[in-house]
């Protein structure tokens, strides 16, 4: 069935029981990265593995499915949110579900069920355009296809060829008929791999650190900490060189800022200062940028946060419910983040409005720059902006998105290329 609003609910019920990724996964005889993609409404979830794991969460299936009357209305709230042009009046939604279940159930199915293609037409999209495995698979194809059309118009229009050239062009059209066969196989089994154990090896470098750290919870433990010595072995397991160079790169970075900001104090800290990197980073001696992925990664924090360098390319994700990050680096222009980028040393704070959902967001950026090279040299910048959730504000909030292609906003003037999802 659609992910679509269960993987909130999965991610909801499995924080207020203090459960990791791991440990839920585990029980439900899933991995841990199929949770997380779950919880982040990219993967489909079968009956059975829905089963599963309410009763590793020890709720009941209709609680994840939605079908209790307070989940009905959630998710007619959503469906108004994700469609503020059809001015549905919200302050009667309890009453509509009450006296309308079977329409208020298929509003609400039908509003899953678009997020659902949405949702596939952007890995679609993403697929197509930047995954090497499917490019490769799709020359092999046509190469073959090529050589079964020339070799079948050779044999069909030259009439007076002799035995033993008709010999050869049929073993040369068997074989590339074997190789389109095999092929289109091979290719019909990577598209429609079973989601339960997804293919770690087919994601980048990045993608494979991000998925180590999403079946984490986006957090490691504490320095000096038993835990914290099989971090290494962790790493080890990583699918391809490249990301376990990136994950050794990573946790060196994270295990020394948690040295730094060491997690009761600063839980203390931020419970009189309120999530404010730079007051956290003046109290600790710390940069902004450490204490920003500090508060992002403490334990259960509903925080998003990304970086990038000067090219604007994301160097980390980490994705808030309700705010959709581009799985390439394409982002969308209005993002605070940028501005920072531009303003290195100053804070960028601003109230945005997600496209998908109309959620609202707090976004703290913030840019620092190093001289690698010397006075002489080019600046490195990397920026990084915090992700909070937020509610309505007197001043207006700036509508971004995701990336450009997928966005279903109307006219925009940072727009770079029409979107696949716009509204006719």
């Amino acid at each position: 069935m659609p992910t679509a609003l269960i993987g909130a609910r999965l991610r909801e019920r499995r924080l207020a029981a203090g459960l990791r990724q791991a440990e839920v996964a585990a029980a439900a005889g899933i991995s841990a990265s199929y949770l997380n993609l779950i919880e982040h409404n990219r993967r489909n979830v079968t009956p059975e593995v829905l089963e599963r794991l309410a009763m590793a969460l020890d709720t009941g299936v209709e609680t994840l499915a939605g079908a209790s009357p307070g989940a009905l209305v959630e998710d007619l709230r959503a469906a108004a949110a994700a469609l503020p042009e059809s001015r549905a009046e919200v302050e009667r939604i309890e009453d509509f579900a009450a006296r309308y279940p079977g329409w208020a159930a298929l509003v609400a199915g039908l509003h899953g069920r678009a997020a659902g293609l949405e949702r596939a037409v952007e890995v679609l999209n993403d697929r197509l355009s930047h995954d090497p495995h499917l490019s490769a698979a799709l020359h092999e194809l046509l190469s073959a296809m090529s050589g079964v059309r020339a070799t079948a118009a050779i044999l069909a229009e030259t009439e007076d060829l002799s035995p033993d050239w008709q010999r050869r062009f049929h073993a040369n059209l068997y074989q590339d008929s074997e190789r389109l066969a095999l092929g289109a196989e091979a290719l019909v089994g990577y598209l429609d791999r079973s989601e339960a154990t997804p293919d770690t090896v087919n994601l980048s470098p990045q993608e494979q650190v991000e998925a180590w750290l999403a079946a984490r919870d986006w957090h490691l433990p504490e320095p000096g900490s038993a835990a914290a010595d099989a971090l290494d072995a962790e790493v080890a397991a990583l699918p391809s060189d490249a990301a376990r160079s990136l994950g050794r790169t990573l946790v060196a970075e994270l295990q020394a800022e948690a040295a730094a900001l060491p997690l009761a104090p600063v839980r203390a800290a931020l419970e009189s200062l309120g999530p404010d990197p730079a007051a956290l980073a003046r109290q600790f001696g710390t940069g902004v940028l450490a204490a920003m992925r500090r508060i992002a990664l403490l334990p259960g924090a509903e925080a998003g946060l990304v970086l990038c360098d000067a090219s604007g390319t994301l160097l980390f994700r980490k994705p808030a419910p309700g705010f959709a990050l581009p799985r390439f680096g394409a982002a969308c222009p209005l993002w605070p983040l940028f501005s920072a980028l531009a303003r290195p040393g100053l804070p960028v704070m601003a109230t945005v409005e997600a496209a998908s959902g109309g959620a609202l967001f707090r976004t703290l950026a913030h840019c620092e720059t190093r001289l690698p090279f010397g006075f002489a040299g080019p600046d490195l910048r990397t920026a990084a902006m915090l992700i909070l959730p937020a509610t309505q504000t007197a001043a207006p909030a700036v509508p971004v998105g995701s990336t450009c292609r997928i966005c279903p906003r109307g006219p925009c003037p940072a727009r770079r290329e029409p979107s696949i999802l716009a509204l006719a």
